[in-house]
């Protein structure tokens, strides 16, 4: 950045002159003559639309964009160091590795953005002086990245850098926080409901009065956290969960005489019961033959079930959050109320089980959350959804024929195709 001297003032842009300098941006990508990256360092766009725009490696430093449109922005690797972001709209954007050190979030509407790898750290606005070397120009408390209030529900900030930022009473319900830094980070009264926190780094983080409500802390680094009056209930932790831990049963033993009972027709073998069991402890059950398996409310989390047979399965209730279900066989599944967050479901089978010739048992996924599932391929047909969450799942190629989708929510669904026709 050039040289800037105290009390520089931003200069004010119109619409017209935002939407030239996007249009030259736009040139640079296509490879067009008259290209030039779209540099709104020092600028004041407060209150002007950059909806759906390519502005990935744009500057934004130090700009001043109060209540900017962001929505559906692709903003990769763009720089918004110091910037002040308070009530910016950024619903949908991408902003993968994005610089946002030293920015002001304050109440930035940040619902479903993908930060993955983004760094929120601290960061301070100095220019060159000759007699100190750099002289803080805002030294208003500004060096610590401001998120008091945002929202960020279901925002993808996997291995993102937030280490130090100041987000009280944000909202980072079901958000992706794989591998997060939040060292030092005050979380006071935060909403990090349903969360997927596996692997982050919360050492020193103030989380007091915090809602970590079925939240999943496996392997998160607790070092010195404070924790005074968050709500930890239904939390999945390391030590365990609510489901008694499958260590404490023969799941070894159970498995094999289920999947001979299966392949026997019943006459050897005979069928298992997991309801309210943690079987994280399995670490993979792939290609396994559990046709009819009863486990009711148990605790999948993060297994690797890839082409598992599950015909006419009892998982009511349960945990499957991020799981890798690719190919799996859950014909005539029941899955009420089950969590499939963040789970793989490609070309998984979700249709129909022929019980006989007339006779049809549809896969149920009455109340269950999809939130941010891949369903890409998977055969949807006669599955129930009713009331169903699928905010933001990726649908593209699904068979949804006959498919009950009454109730169900499809904010931000991806390449859903009813009838023949997009949604």
């Amino acid at each position: 950045m050039s040289a800037v001297q105290e009390g520089v003032s931003r200069r004010r842009i119109s619409q017209g002159e935002l939407d030239a300098i996007c249009a030259r941006h736009d040139r640079l990508w296509q490879a067009r003559p008259g290209g030039a990256r779209a540099v709104f360092a020092w600028m004041d766009l407060s209150g002007l639309s950059l909806r759906g725009r390519n502005l990935a490696d744009a500057d934004f430093s130090a700009t001043v964009m109060v209540g900017c449109d962001l929505t559906g922005c692709k903003l990769d690797n763009a720089s918004f160091f110091g910037a002040d972001m308070q009530d910016v709209l950024l619903v949908e954007a991408s902003m993968r590795r994005a610089d946002l050190r030293g920015a002001c979030l304050h109440g930035a509407d940040l619902s479903g953005a993908d930060l993955f790898e983004a760094d929120l750290r601290e960061g301070t606005i100095a220019s060159a002086d000759r007699k100190f070397g750099f002289k803080v120009i805002e030294p208003k408390g500004r060096e610590i990245t401001q998120a008091q209030g945002a929202s960020l529900v279901g925002a993808n900030l996997q291995r993102s850098r937030l280490s130090g930022i100041a987000a009280q009473s944000a909202d980072f319900s079901d958000a992706i926080m794989k591998d997060c830094k939040l060292v030092r980070a005050n979380l006071k009264q935060a909403n990090f409901r349903g969360a997927d926190l596996a692997g982050a780094d919360m050492s020193g983080a103030d989380l007091s009065g915090a809602d970590l409500r079925d939240a999943i802390l496996v392997g998160v680094n607790a070092t010195s956290w404070r924790t005074d009056g968050a709500n930890l209930d239904g939390a999945l932790t390391d030590n365990g969960s609510a489901a008694e831990p499958v260590a404490q049963l023969p799941a070894a033993g159970m498995l094999h005489e289920h999947a001979v009972w299966c392949e026997s027709g019943g006459a050897e073998g005979q069928p298992s019961v997991f309801d309210d069991v943690d079987l994280r402890g399995l670490g993979s059950i792939t290609g396994l033959n559990l046709t009819a398996l009863s486990a009711k409310r148990a605790v999948f989390y993060g297994l690797d079930m890839e082409g598992v047979q599950l015909q006419g399965a009892h998982l009511e209730g349960a945990d499957l959050r991020s799981v890798n279900l690719r190919g799996a066989d859950l014909r005539g599944a029941r899955m009420v109320g089950a969590r499939l967050n963040g789970a793989d479901l490609r070309e998984a089978q979700l249709g129909p089980l022929m019980l006989g010739p007339d006779r049809l048992m549809p896969a149920d996924l009455t109340d269950a959350v999809l939130r941010a599932a891949d369903l890409s391929g998977a055969d949807l047909r006669r599955c129930l959804l009713v009331g169903a969450d699928l905010t933001r799942t990726s649908m593209h190629g699904a068979q949804t024929r006959l498919a009950d989708f009454k109730d169900a929510v499809l904010a931000g669904v991806r390449g859903l195709q009813r009838e023949g026709e997009p949604v």
